[in-house]
């Protein structure tokens, strides 16, 4: 096996260390960050999450393709649409049974992983300035459970485990 399971382990965990900060963040109690908003409520919350959530694909995709040159985009549905399909399905199938039914969209009668995606495929460079006004809502609880779900998936692609040299110096 070349490199590239140790990559795409890294940059998962990058994505995942990501994740965890933003959860610290204090003043987590909202579940939308909608416009007309006073400024001083919108965090970087969204922008992070979406930084977390392209690492996230860029680790499926250097595992997928053995290949540590990942696409050089932040939008998030064409990072998905890159994928082996046998990764997409099996992280829509998963988006399905665990997410969809704890944050359902009443608009999309078969609401799956690349709707959140598409609806925040730009979010890194949307939300990455805090001054600028928002055109759009981020549904925070929603897109942080969809990037859980990518986490956990890419975690059980693969085992660590530790090995000990037979001999002794």
């Amino acid at each position: 096996m070349s490199a590239r399971l140790s990559t795409a382990i890294r940059i998962g965990e990058v994505a995942r260390a990501i994740l965890r900060k933003t959860q610290s963040f204090p003043d987590r109690d909202f579940e939308k960050l909608e416009v007309g908003r006073n400024l001083k409520d919108i965090g970087v919350e969204p922008m992070l999450l979406a930084l977390s959530m392209e690492l996230a694909l860029k680790a499926w995709f250097v595992f997928d393709f053995d290949d540590p040159k990942h696409p050089k985009t932040h939008d998030l549905a064409k990072l998905f649409d890159k994928l082996k399909s046998e990764s997409r399905e099996k992280l829509d199938a998963a988006f399905r049974r665990s997410v969809a039914p704890y944050h359902p969209n009443g608009f999309y009668a078969e609401y799956g992983i690349r709707d959140v995606l598409f609806q925040y495929k730009n979010a890194f460079t949307d939300w990455r300035y805090l001054h600028e006004p928002k055109t759009k809502m981020f549904e925070q609880g929603a897109f942080e459970a969809t990037l859980e779900l990518v986490l956990v998936e890419f975690d059980k692609r693969y085992t660590i485990e530790r090995v000990e040299p037979i001999w002794k110096l």
